[in-house]
């Protein structure tokens, strides 16, 4: 998954992870890959049942395109959350996907999703 992000060109300025030990070794893979500037951090509000408008708020605040590993169903409850009103049908994705969503003067939308390499475990 690293390799592909970089090849589709994905830039971040910071990595956020849950601190639980399966997140933290993926953000720190990506950041190896990806070379964050301002690193990789354990953050509030991303372990499986948080309410994902903790992280929605942060992320309203956001100045700089960020990375956020975490864990389902938290992460399809805040892609949910911050691209509500585009949903015709609940979000459902395989563990190891990563979607890029970009902020716009209409509100969040999803840009890109990269499916989990096939073996990839779940």
């Amino acid at each position: 998954m690293a390799h592909a992000l970089r090849a589709r060109g994905a830039q971040v300025a910071e990595i956020r992870h849950s601190g639980l030990a399966r997140a933290r070794e993926t953000a720190e893979i990506l950041a190896r890959a990806l070379a964050p500037r301002r690193g990789v951090h354990a953050a509030t509000g991303l372990t499986p049942d948080d309410d994902p408008d903790i992280l929605r708020a942060e992320l309203e605040l956001a100045t700089e395109p960020l990375m956020v590993v975490g864990h389902l169903p938290h992460l399809a409850r805040l892609v949910a959350a911050l691209v509500g009103a585009a949903l015709t049908e609940p979000i459902h994705f395989p563990p190891g996907t990563a979607m890029a969503l970009r902020r716009g003067p209409g509100g969040w939308a999803l840009e890109v999703v990269v499916p989990p390499p096939a073996g990839a475990p779940s």
